[in-house]
Order: C-alpha cells, then sequence, then structure tokens
C-alpha cells in the first residue's frame, strides 16, 4: 500500500473513531455502520481522482459531489432525478429532514430514536462534511495537524450534548485516530526523501536515531489532545429533548446498593413549553373519584441549590419496595388523606429516565429495572433503563391537610432544617431583603410560605411569559425579581430562594401540572403541561405543594384563606394546563378581583402571547454555527503554529532543480534555518555573514558536532550561490536543517519548546510583510495622485 494510500485510511478511521463519541446520543448504534460506509466511499473517491492524478481542488470538488449523491440515495431517492441527481424537490426534503432532526432534538431525550429521519440525516450527513474536511487536509493538502480541528469539533459537539460518565472513553478513542493520523503523515513524509531524518547520537560513536520526527508529532500530539480537553469544557452544553433525562444508569447490580448523581432536568422546560404542536407525552387513567385538577406528576426534586441553578443531590439508591411503600417523612396520622390509583402510559418517543408519578406515592406496579430513591420518594432506570412506551400504575395519597394544621405546624428537625435551608453566600442580598419585606406581617412559616406564593401570583405584578431565558449566575433570581417577567422555573426557583432565606426548608420539583381531561375518562398530559414548582416542609404534613407561577395548574386549597380544608378544589374548575397555550400576563385585566385571580379565573388578554412560532429547539444552523464558532475559537490561538508550520513545509519542501531555482531553494532552507533558531532564543543578525551567523547558532545553542556540521553545510550552501558565478545545487539541505533544529530543541527547556510550537517568535515577519505591503501600497496611491490632477491651466 501506498503512503498516500495509507494517508486516506488513516483519515477514514480518525474521523470514525471520533464520531464513535456521538453513540451514546442515539439508539440503536447502526447509524454508525452506515456512515462508516458512505464514508468509505468518499475516501476512496479521493484516492481515485489523487491517482489519476487530478489538481486539488478537482479531488476535493469529486468528493463533495459523490457525498451529495451518496446523500441523496440515502435520504432523498423518491424526491431525485432517476433516483440518483438532486433536483429542488430533493434539497426541500433535505431542508425538512433538517428541520424535523432540530425538532427531534428539541423534543427527544437523550438517547434520541434512530427512527427519526431527521436526526440520522444530520448524524450520517455531519460525519461526512467532517470525513471530507479531514480527508482534504490530511491526504489531499498533506497537512494531518490542521485535520484535528474538524475532528475536534466533531468530539466537542458530542461531549457537549452527552451527560454521560464514559465521555473519557469516546475522548481517548477520538484521540487515538488523530495520534493514528499523525503518525501515518510523518512516515508518508519520511518515504518521500528515502531515508529517515537522524538527530543528534545520544553517545558519540552511535547512530544518529530516528528522533525529529518522532519528537514533533508528539509535541502536536500533546498540544492538540491538550486543547481538546479544554474546549468541551469552554462550550455551552447543550441538552435533549423535554426534562432531560436524568442518566445513563445507576446503581450497581440487582441490589439494594448504589447512587444517583446530581443532574439537572430543567435545561429544555422552555422549549418544550413553547413547541408548536403540544405532542402528548402520557396518557393517564385515574380513579373515577380522584381529583383531575390537582393531578400532578413528579419526576424528581431539585434540593442542591448551588447560587447558580436547583439541581438534585447525589442519594443512595434501593431496591423498589414490594407493596407499599413507607409513608412519606413528616406525615402525621391526623392529616386527612385519600388513595388515588393511576394507570400510567408513556408515548413511544418519550425516554425519560425518572418515572413520573403523583407525589407521594404509596405503591407502584412496574416492568424493567427500576431503583428507588427514598429521599425524594422517586423511581429512577437502572442502566439504561427509560419510559419509552411503558405502561405503569402507581398508587398516590392525595393529602388535604388544612390552614390550621399547616400554621400549627411545629419545628421541623434541625437536620432537616440544615439541610434543606442552605443557601450559597453568592446569593445575593436582595433576595432575602425582599422575602422579609413580603412575609413582614405574617405571623408563622405557613403564612410566609402563602404571602410569597401571593407574591408571585397574585400582588407582585409578575407576568408569565415562556420567552424568558432561564438564565444562571448567582445574579439571576435578583434579575428575575426586577424584571417581574419569566414562566415556572424563576417562580418556583425564586420562592424556594426566598423560604429558605426565612428558614423554611424547600425544594423545586419538575414534572408536569395537571393534563387535559378526555371524552373517554383519560387525561392527556403534553409537552406544554411541563412545570416545575417549589415545596415547603411542614412538620406534621411533609412536603406541601405551593403554586406560585400565575395561570398554571391550580392553587393548593390550604392556601386559599376561606379553605376549611375539608374540601377539595371544585372539580369542574379547569386546570389552565389544558388550555392551547400559556398566557403572558399575570392579570392584565383590571377589572378581575385579587381572589378570581388567586383561583385562576381570569381569563389572559393574549393567550397567544407566550407562545413561539420559530422557537421549538435549538436548529441546525444553531449547531452548525457553534462548530463554527468553536473551529475560530481555535484557529486563533492555533494560527501562529500552523503559519510555521506551512512556512517550514513550503520552504523545505521540494523545489525546481533548473540553475534559476537553485539559489531561491537554499536561501529558503537557510531562512528557515534562522528563523527555527530565533523560535528557540536565538535572535537573527543580518549585518553578519552567513559563516559568522552559523558560528553564533552553534554557540548559543550549544549544539553537539553532528548538528554543527549540518548548520555549517547549510552556510556554506549559501555563501556558494550568494558568490558563485553558477551555483551549484547541495543535496540534503532540508535534512540538515531539521537535524539542527532537533538539535536546537533538545537542549532547551520544555517551557521554551513549547512556545515555539504554539507562539513561534518569527511569525513576526507577518507583520513585517503586511506592513511593508501597507507601505509600499500607500506609496503607490500617493505616486498616482498626481496623475489625477489635472493640467495647470484648465478651467473645472
Amino acid at each position: 500500500m501506498s503512503g498516500r494510500a495509507r494517508l486516506a485510511l488513516c483519515a477514514w478511521a480518525a474521523t470514525l473513531m471520533s464520531a464513535c463519541a456521538l453513540l451514546p446520543l442515539v439508539r440503536p448504534a447502526t447509524w454508525i455502520l452506515q456512515a462508516g460506509f458512505l464514508l468509505a466511499v468518499q475516501s476512496g473517491v479521493g484516492a481515485a481522482t489523487r491517482r489519476v492524478p487530478l489538481a486539488r481542488p478537482l479531488t476535493l470538488a469529486a468528493q463533495a459531489l459523490v457525498t451529495l449523491l451518496l446523500l441523496t440515495v440515502t435520504f432523498a431517492r423518491e424526491q431525485a432525478f432517476v433516483g440518483l441527481v438532486p433536483g429542488p424537490d430533493a434539497f426541500r426534503h433535505f431542508a425538512d429532514l433538517l428541520q424535523l432532526g432540530s425538532d427531534d432534538i428539541a423534543r427527544y431525550a437523550i438517547p434520541a430514536p434512530l427512527e427519526s429521519d431527521g436526526i440520522r440525516l444530520m448524524l450520517v450527513g455531519g460525519v461526512l462534511i467532517i470525513g471530507l474536511a479531514v480527508d482534504t487536509l490530511a491526504v489531499t493538502f498533506r497537512s494531518a495537524a490542521p485535520a484535528g480541528l474538524p475532528l475536534l469539533a466533531l468530539y466537542s459537539v458530542a461531549a457537549g450534548l452527552s451527560d454521560g460518565g464514559s465521555d473519557w472513553l469516546w475522548f481517548l478513542v477520538a484521540a487515538a485516530g488523530y495520534l493514528l493520523l499523525l503518525l501515518a503523515e510523518g512516515r508518508e513524509r519520511l518515504s518521500q526523501w528515502g531515508r529517515v531524518f537522524g538527530g543528534a547520537a545520544r553517545v558519540p560513536g552511535e547512530e544518529s536515531g530516528v528522533v525529529a520526527p518522532v519528537r514533533t508529532g508528539r509535541r502536536i500530539g500533546v498540544v492538540a489532545l491538550g486543547v481538546a480537553l479544554v474546549v468541551p469544557l469552554a462550550l455551552p452544553s447543550m441538552n435533549g429533548g423535554l426534562l432531560d433525562a436524568a442518566g445513563k444508569g445507576v446503581g450497581s447490580g440487582t441490589g439494594g446498593g448504589g447512587t444517583i448523581s446530581a443532574v439537572n432536568p430543567l435545561v429544555s422546560l422552555r422549549d418544550s413549553l413553547n413547541v408548536d404542536e403540544d405532542r402528548t407525552v402520557l396518557s393517564l387513567r385515574p380513579d373515577s373519584e380522584a381529583d383531575v385538577s390537582n393531578l400532578y406528576l413528579r419526576i424528581v426534586s431539585l434540593d442542591d441549590f448551588d447560587g447558580t441553578t436547583w439541581k438534585p443531590s447525589k442519594r443512595s439508591i434501593t431496591a423498589v419496595p414490594k407493596g407499599d411503600f413507607p409513608t412519606p417523612v413528616g406525615l402525621a396520622p391526623d392529616v386527612r388523606r385519600a388513595e388515588n390509583r393511576t394507570t400510567v402510559s408513556a408515548a413511544n418517543w418519550y425516554a425519560q429516565d425518572w418515572l413520573p408519578m403523583p407525589y407521594p406515592p404509596s405503591g407502584v406496579r412496574i416492568g424493567g429495572n427500576w431503583r428507588y430513591e427514598p429521599e425524594g420518594m422517586t423511581l429512577v432506570g437502572d442502566h439504561g433503563q427509560n419510559t419509552r412506551g411503558l405502561t405503569y400504575e402507581v398508587k398516590s395519597l392525595d393529602v388535604q391537610p388544612t390552614a390550621e394544621q399547616l400554621a400549627s405546624a411545629p419545628n421541623p428537625p434541625p437536620a432537616l432544617v440544615r439541610e434543606y435551608t442552605q443557601l450559597p453566600k453568592s446569593l445575593p442580598a436582595v433576595v432575602g431583603e425582599t422575602a422579609r419585606q413580603v412575609t413582614a406581617n405574617a405571623r408563622n412559616p405557613y403564612e410566609q410560605a402563602v404571602a410569597l406564593q401571593d407574591y408571585f401570583a397574585v400582588t407582585g405584578g409578575f407576568q408569565y411569559d415562556t420567552q424568558v431565558q432561564v438564565g444562571s449566575g448567582s445574579q439571576a433570581i435578583a434579575r428575575f425579581l426586577k424584571d417581574k417577567q419569566g414562566f415556572c422555573v424563576h417562580f418556583s426557583f425564586a420562592m424556594a430562594a426566598m423560604a429558605r432565606s426565612l428558614d423554611i426548608p424547600a425544594r423545586v420539583a419538575v414534572g408536569f401540572a395537571p393534563g387535559s381531561p378526555q371524552a373517554d375518562g383519560t387525561v392527556s398530559v403534553g409537552l406544554k403541561d411541563a412545570h416545575a414548582w417549589p415545596e415547603l416542609y411542614f412538620e406534621g404534613v411533609g412536603w406541601t405543594r405551593f403554586e406560585p407561577t400565575p395561570n398554571r395548574g391550580t392553587v393548593p386549597s390550604y392556601t386559599v384563606p376561606d379553605a376549611s380544608g375539608n374540601t377539595l378544589p371544585d372539580p369542574t374548575e379547569p386546570s389552565q394546563s389544558a388550555s392551547t397555550a400559556p398566557s403572558a400576563s399575570a392579570s392584565a385585566d383590571a377589572s378581575c378581583t385579587p381572589q378570581q385571580r388567586r383561583l385562576d379565573g381570569c381569563a389572559s388578554q393574549s393567550p397567544q402571547a407566550a407562545l413561539s412560532a420559530n422557537d421549538d429547539g435549538p436548529k441546525w444552523y444553531v449547531l452548525l454555527a457553534w462548530v463554527l464558532g468553536g473551529l475560530a475559537a481555535l484557529a486563533i490561538p492555533l494560527a501562529p503554529m500552523l503559519w510555521r508550520m506551512r512556512t517550514r513545509a513550503v520552504r523545505l519542501g521540494g523545489h525546481g532543480r533548473g540553475e534559476a531555482a537553485v539559489a531561491p531553494a537554499t536561501l529558503a532552507v537557510w531562512q528557515e534555518l534562522t528563523d527555527a533558531a530565533w523560535d528557540f532564543g536565538i535572535a537573527p543578525d543580518d549585518s553578519q555573514t552567513p559563516r559568522r551567523a552559523a558560528a553564533r547558532i552553534i554557540r548559543i545553542g550549544h549544539l553537539d558536532p553532528t548538528a554543527a556540521a549540518s548548520v555549517h553545510r547549510v552556510a556554506d550552501a549559501v555563501e556558494q550561490v550568494l558568490y558563485a558565478p553558477r551555483p551549484r545545487p547541495t543535496a540534503g539541505l532540508a535534512d540538515d536543517v531539521r537535524r539542527a533544529v532537533a538539535a536546537l530543541g533538545s537542549t532547551v527547556s520544555g517551557s521554551t519548546r513549547l512556545r515555539a510550537v504554539l507562539a513561534p517568535r518569527s511569525t513576526v515577519r507577518v507583520v513585517w510583510a503586511l506592513s511593508e505591503w501597507w507601505t509600499g501600497l500607500t506609496a503607490r496611491a500617493a505616486a498616482a495622485r498626481p496623475h489625477l490632477r489635472k493640467p495647470s491651466g484648465q478651467e473645472s
């Protein structure tokens, strides 16, 4: 196999190995086989065109054309001419598939189903585009180091989307592919010269070893891998569909051990509320006597607040209890309750690791691998188990405390208070100050909680708006309190933080508000029912739901002053989540009384204001923009290194063998030697002769005799072409330069070597060249001005 063919094979392998980082995002992973085959065809076309040979631009054009034909045959055969040639219909079909893919990215949890043609096109097409870039850079233009940029972009997108614990494994696979490509290029370059470039002998009398190429490859590899480790941390995290899945599998074995890691399932809740089509997520069949308007489905509770966001704490998990669950923490026997049974059916596309259930659950019948987290009374899938297409039955308690029971609740246990009232020091003081102002007239924690709920839902002038960004950072809650616009995430986060500032234990629940009753007795829960609400702890009652978000869900009966607590809210009162769109205004109608607002009985003035016709998840071009932005962010700091590598390749590459080319080729080699010495800290001195300059490089660089002889041979060749009547070519000058550069690098510190690679001093020549070009341009412009003037005496 020729060196070029071997390099093409390594480029194919490197791309495919980097694409493996995308495997956790989609199931099943069979798409990688299709991508690998199409990528092999693309690489084969490149190898064939280079063998003809065609010009480099024609090789790239041929590969791009074949790539388009392959995608057309695979995804748009019916819309193409004779099933092969893409036309307007085929391109429209591609656009529709990309739009479908972007929609599915917003709607599906990770891993997404491969049945989505849009996601398949984005995966396979993206791998082919990256493969084309890698093959072009590494094989067609013989520059493998810059080919790491598209490989890094591919891995970075995968790392940004994935939240699994095996990212380090995929990084090692991608890094191994890149290093394989670098080594293949080094071997191919060596084969062109016919012998190995040798460095200085380690011991006098021994033959020189293969030092320079291997050392250079190591440097480039280390730098590239270091950048690859840092870039995914700088890129924004991108997540999957509705209420992102918690993880990739937790627990260990079938026993009662294991832990569940902290995750944040709130990232795409806003996107779920803004989708154009309110797709059904869950179908519920509750008991006939159950209160449908109060049937919240809870997925997980968020109890760890770090000042930036709320997330679940790392908790121990056990086997799912057989029979009834333990009584909820803090629930006393004298609190009224009723037990309901609800059958839940999940949509085939909804893959959620956490199990949506009414709270508090008292038992569950479900198949599959599930584990139980006692603190939050939640179920989480074990080793890839999720809700896709599942039907299960949940027994739950409808706890009905009275306002008097909540108001007279004793102090909770000190350990619970310490855990659930923690606030970061970075939280702005305005949060606690506002909480104290709002609850100034409250006599107990219950009245404080009701005052906070009414402040957000009724009296504070807040508006419900799903277009507001979720926000992050310690100032997010302060901005919300100032702007008074947001959706359930903002309201629940703010009320929970303010409750903690008043020493009331609080956490945030994530799940679904009550859905829409159907004619057949079922309840349909859609994407737009996604919701978050605060839960506050009261001893004797336990974790208690509050509803600060205006026009969402139902107001708990125990927070209404004139409610006895012995009766539930009117079942005929509709749930706002059943409406086709959330309102953008909390209470825009001045004729609506505060009591009506509290009971959610006011119509919205702008029912469509909170919907977005175009914001239904990250679009494909947004992902492309991030990839290009990542490449640009890498290209800027790596530009000196890339320019230096390209310049070195040109100066030491093959030159014409005629007499006219001897002098330019020899002077280019000398320039490369002096610039390389400059990169290692030996500044050039143009006032000296080549012989004296060579002696200076040898003296300052502490070169060994072998490397010194190489430097002298280059200097002699320069003097020969400068002063000889008919310059003669000198063989092996490029070898001499590489040998001298390797020796220079071996005598300096590691930081100097790293600077010589990443920030070479000789790149200042680019600035000098630009300055000289600008000076010449302005001089030519000034010289041209007299010719533009009119002859003297000519009238205007």
